[in-house]
């Protein structure tokens, strides 16, 4: 993992009325690293994955990518740039081919990497199927197929094992750390599958109320009493 620092939130706040749903929170993540993000509904997981992306409106500190600042940036910009998310719910077109989705979703990238993609997230035999036709586990890979178009830089996924079996959850997380890491993609994985999070990420980001209440490797996460009985369930 390179030491060069991708992607960086600075003392992100968002408020909605009196309530907030980020309150400080710093997170920075290294080139070529797979950062979990975990916490109790509420924490503020999403919330910072739509500032990260550009999604979010009415927030304060800054948003850093490669160094350069992107605060101000739009979601097409910081898209043109190498960022690409995916959503909590599938962001496809049931009535679309695999293959015809990719296609479009490709027209904007300078790689548009379409064959690639398909063999990678063994997505090739349904190419001519309407995403309406095929199993809920390939309509997770198709998404994360969408936000892979054009081998972007960063990738922010929100839930992409969201209602899918332990074993495609497994399946799909393996596949993402071994693509990943030969395509040097930096990841930040909000997840609330704690198997898939510890299998592959490098460091954890736990949230909790807005702030961050611990980081660090899996073993010391597993490590911080807070958290272990917040999230994780008793060790013993």
């Amino acid at each position: 993992m390179a030491d060069a620092c991708a992607l960086e939130g600075i003392d992100i706040t968002r408020s909605f009325g009196g309530f907030f749903a980020l309150k400080g929170v710093g997170i920075s993540v290294a080139a070529g690293e797979i950062r979990g993000v975990i916490g109790p509904n509420g924490a503020g997981k999403s919330t910072l994955i739509d500032v990260l992306s550009g999604r979010a409106e009415r927030w304060t500190g800054s948003v850093r990518m490669f160094g350069k600042d992107i605060s101000a940036s739009s979601i097409q910009q910081r898209r043109r740039a190498g960022l690409a998310r995916s959503f909590q719910r599938t962001n496809i077109f049931p009535h679309l081919t695999v293959i015809d989705q990719l296609t479009i979703a490709a027209r904007a990238a300078e790689l548009p990497n379409v064959e690639e993609i398909m063999a990678e997230l063994t997505l090739t035999a349904m190419a001519h199927k309407r995403a309406a036709e095929i199993s809920y586990g390939d309509q997770r890979r198709l998404d994360l197929a969408l936000a892979l178009i054009g081998r972007p830089k960063i990738l922010l996924l929100d839930e992409p094992a969201a209602g899918l079996s332990i074993k495609e959850s497994l399946d799909l997380a393996h596949t993402l750390k071994d693509l990943t890491a030969r395509w040097g993609v930096t990841v930040v994985l909000v997840e609330h599958d704690m198997d898939v999070v510890f299998s592959i990420c490098g460091r954890i980001t736990v949230l909790h109320l807005g702030a961050v209440l611990a980081e660090g490797t899996p073993e010391e996460i597993r490590n911080v009493p807070d958290v272990v009985t917040a999230y994780l369930g008793s060790t013993t």
